[in-house]
């Protein structure tokens, strides 16, 4: 299967399955010398991993990493490096009544009539199951990247469903189940989960990321600018329908004399741009919205067709996200970093000796 590689310079490859025996991926590119371990990495797993809360699914995955290779008495080598995470809860009896049909939404028609063949078990290679390799390769570029650049990462939630989460401090984020960046709201998106898990239906989500120190030229014009590979990142995560950079679909609205980030000595007055120009960076926030449709494997009846093309009925039963969204912060932090990662090497590489007299200005805006 093509398709399971990202990057550039700095390359992640995804593997496994959501019930085989084992997912990972291989980090090619990495530079060497700095230091890594487990500890560096399961953090971030942590954060992402499943049965965390009662509004998430209740598959119990430690989702314990190894690093397999790339690593030479605590120190990456610069050759590849292997993260292996082994899946120890898998339930595949749950799947076998939609082995002969298709549930709607989900890619099992798709996968299906490309590759003749698919793994109904969880969804196969179609599993949220293969974000959590993303998530430990994102750990290492992330460390990387704080420790050359000071870059730092932060995300929340924006909204659940129809309900808009105000923006009350990123303080919030680590305090509550749905990343949100909020504290009196909490108890009302409990009780909207809650009444969701109830019916046996699901429902979408906003996520917003931002990258703070990321320092002005990174970017690659005409067609591997910064933002379209961004976006390129987040469309790879399961059922993102939509991504915005900066104001984006708000830009539509607004005139130029407004959307245009003015310029002073002292930095950007704005940063509806969301920290990207000409597909290069502006050294502001890079910032970044994304759309998560609902969860496709809900209880409630469908209309579907089976293998045979009759008529069918699909009700899917077992350990669902009821919105896939509210572990996503931290799957689109890591991607986020990927592509950062990656650019900052690409950078590296063909403009390590560019020099402009006037420094760059400061980036004091961070809104829009």
């Amino acid at each position: 299967m093509s398709g399971s590689t990202l990057g550039h310079l700095f390359r992640v490859t995804n593997f496994g399955e959501s019930h085989g025996p084992a997912i990972g991926c291989v980090i090619d590119g990495c530079p060497p010398g700095m230091a890594l371990s487990e500890a560096d990495i399961q953090p971030e797993l942590d954060r992402r991993r499943p049965g965390t809360s009662r509004h998430v699914t209740q598959r119990n995955e430690a989702d314990a990493v190894e690093i397999l290779s790339g690593v030479y008495e605590g120190k990456t080598t610069g050759t590849p490096i292997c993260l292996l995470i082994r899946n120890t809860d898998q339930r595949s009896k749950d799947y076998s009544s939609i082995e002969e049909s298709f549930r709607p939404g989900h890619a099992d028609y798709t996968y299906w009539h490309k590759y003749g063949l698919r793994d109904p078990r969880g969804g196969g290679r179609s599993s949220a199951r293969l974000t959590a390799p993303m998530v430990g390769a994102g750990a290492v570029a992330r460390k990387w990247l704080a420790e050359h650049h000071g870059i730092a990462f932060r995300g929340g939630m924006a909204a659940l469903g129809d309900i808009e989460v105000a923006f009350e401090g990123w303080e919030h984020v680590q305090h509550n189940p749905f990343f949100a960046p909020n504290e009196s709201q909490i108890t009302q998106l409990e009780a909207y989960m809650d009444a969701l898990r109830k019916a046996g239906d699901s429902v979408g989500a906003r996520i917003v990321v931002e990258a703070s120190g990321v320092p002005v030229g990174w970017g690659e014009p005409l067609f591997d600018k910064l933002d379209a590979d961004v976006a390129h990142a987040m469309m790879g995560l399961n059922a993102v329908k939509g991504v915005e950079i900066g104001s984006g679909f708000a830009s539509v609205a607004h005139r130029g004399s407004m959307h245009g980030d003015e310029l002073t000595p002292e930095g950007f007055l704005t940063n509806h741009a969301g920290g990207v120009l000409g597909g290069i960076s502006t050294g502001q926030d890079l910032t970044v919205s994304i759309a998560i449709k609902p969860t496709s494997s809900i209880r409630t009846p469908r209309r579907s067709i089976d293998l045979q093309g009759r008529p069918a009925t699909v009700e899917t039963h077992g350990r669902h996200d009821p919105c896939v969204g509210i572990r996503a912060t931290p799957i689109a932090e890591a991607l986020l970093a990927l592509v950062l990662m990656d650019h900052a090497l690409r950078n590296r590489a063909q403009c390590s000796d560019v020099r402009q007299a006037v420094a760059p200005i400061g980036a004091r805006a961070t809104g829009g």
